[in-house]
């Protein structure tokens, strides 16, 4: 075997897990594997922004810009039309921000989205429990 087929295969292998994970994961999950994601690209956007790699950089600030437009598309307007107003808002400014990070090799602007992001993501799992426990109840109920 050799290192470029081990690599290629590991590569699969871990699109595969994911893969599965993402099928498995319900909505509350699969919200804070896209905020999880969305921080650890822009964390990665900075190392790479660091060591002058533009073309890395701007891969990883692409895959974040893409991942909010996941979050924008998936908020519940009827839900919350206020919360989810100021999120759609939130994710729009944090794109922008991470747009004129990218043009300008602005690690403020990064470390601004970053800022702004962790409260979410933070906030977002700890009410993991209420969505769990909402959830048994739905599911009791029929």
């Amino acid at each position: 075997m050799t290192y470029g087929y081990a690599r290629n295969a590991s590569a699969i292998y871990q699109q595969n897990s994911v893969q599965g994970v993402v099928e498995n994961a319900d909505p509350h999950q699969l919200v804070s594997m896209l905020l999880n994601g969305a921080i650890d690209r822009i964390i990665q956007a900075r190392g790479y922004m660091a060591h002058h790699n533009v073309a890395a950089k701007g891969t990883a600030i692409a895959r974040v810009v893409a991942i909010l437009g996941e979050l924008r598309s998936s908020l519940d307007h009827t839900a919350d039309r206020t919360l989810s107003q100021q999120l759609d808002s939130l994710y729009d400014y944090v794109a922008r921000r991470l747009l004129f990070a990218q043009l300008n090799d602005d690690q403020v602007a990064l470390d601004e989205a970053i800022r702004l992001l962790t409260p979410i993501r933070d906030g977002w799992q700890a009410i993991r429990g209420s969505y769990m426990q909402g959830a048994r109840m739905a599911s009791a109920a029929r």
